[in-house]
């Protein structure tokens, strides 16, 4: 299924290096095999495997490549300076692609030798507004219970959903995080990982998961940074005017994989909205240049909107989830007419749209349809 970034990416290629990051087997290579059959002389190395890294090292590709892949990279030490210099002296007409599942953090560190050398593309799972031209595919419901990566969204069967997902969270658990850290007790971080599959949509406590996966907030803050890194799980913090308190006040955490949660249909739909927010935001900001942010709204007493669009630290839109409910929640009436803001309360299952004041209650098939990517 043809992903929609690829025109982007394409013309992008022509101005600077490209970097496609994404979650493991959320189909970064497929998306660089499918670009480089625009390209005669492509060359695709992985970093992984010893020949391409020898290769990677001598610089030793065809003269006449003119598209150069290079897949996780970032395992290399020194990879910065490595494709910095790569870059600053290719030959005419030569376009470089580099994929990884480092998050994006990685790319924009360190005060750069990269500037102003790249652009970057996040590469997320299929969403309703990605492929909402299938309509045999297009529906919420086959969201929610298979999620959003190719594999199991594109399975015969949910059988094969279950067990691709058996084996992804085995694989990474087991590989991925002893590879990315040091970890002296993997169980824990299993117990920290299943702590947070049921407590999705909720304001974390620290002190409550260390106290309940027997380590310290040090050790529990560190294992869901390491979730986080490996595109596991994502974290939305609490809108503030100062940005530096949001910071400190506690976040809460989605999944990219929306089958993961442990929940009602609620929690489900929640994540898988949160997902879909992502999504837009991140695609808006890579192929159109917005400065979108994902927030969420909280106040000391506990009225709180799920989430709510940002942009130069002001709030476009208040949104909140709902599943089968068409009354309209008081917390985000109350937000909306403090604050004057606009309000959406996205409804599964909603049998009438109708607005409100400043709030529209409206399908949920309809706005996720309506979302950028």
């Amino acid at each position: 299924m043809r992903r929609n970034q690829i025109d982007q990416i394409l013309h992008d290629l022509e101005k600077k290096i490209v970097f496609i990051v994404g979650p493991r087997q959320v189909g970064k290579t497929w998306l660089a095999k499918e670009i480089a059959r625009k390209f005669k002389h492509s060359q695709y190395l992985n970093y992984d495997r010893f020949e391409d890294q020898q290769i990677i090292k001598a610089e030793s590709w065809p003269r006449n490549t003119d598209l150069l892949i290079l897949d996780e990279l970032h395992q290399m030490p020194g990879w910065k300076n490595y494709i910095k210099g790569v870059f600053d002296t290719r030959a005419e007409g030569l376009r470089i692609l580099v994929t990884g599942s480092a998050r994006l953090d990685a790319f924009r560190q360190t005060g750069d030798s990269l500037a102003g050398r790249f652009f970057a593309h996040r590469l997320l799972p299929f969403s309703l507004a990605e492929i909402k031209k299938h309509n045999e595919l297009a529906n919420i419901e086959r969201f929610i219970e298979r999620g959003g990566f190719p594999e199991p969204f594109l399975a015969e069967s949910e059988t094969d959903a279950r067990r691709w997902r058996n084996q992804y969270i085995d694989g990474l658990i087991r590989t991925d995080i002893l590879n990315f850290e040091n970890i002296n007790d993997l169980n824990a971080i299993k117990v920290v990982f299943e702590i947070l599959r049921r407590s999705v949509g909720s304001p974390l406590s620290i002190a409550s998961i260390a106290r309940d996966a027997g380590v310290s907030p040090v050790t529990a803050t560190r294992y869901i940074g390491i979730l986080e890194a490996l595109f596991i799980i994502f974290r939305i913090y609490p809108y503030s005017n100062n940005i530096g308190r949001s910071i400190l006040k506690a976040p809460k955490v989605y999944f990219y994989d929306t089958p993961l949660v442990v929940g009602d249909i609620g929690a489900k739909f929640e994540n898988h909205l949160a997902v879909s927010l992502l999504k837009h935001v991140s695609a808006s900001n890579d192929c159109l240049g917005d400065a979108l942010d994902l927030k969420y709204l909280r106040t000391k007493e506990g009225r709180e909107v799920d989430f709510c669009l940002c942009r130069d630290q002001q709030v476009l839109m208040a949104i909140k989830a709902k599943s089968g409910r068409d009354k309209i929640a008081a917390s985000l009436v109350w937000f909306c007419e403090k604050y004057n803001l606009k309000g959406v309360q996205v409804v599964k299952d909603l049998k009438r749209e109708q607005s409100s004041g400043n709030i529209d209650l409206v399908d949920a098939d309809r706005f996720l349809r309506e979302l950028y990517l």
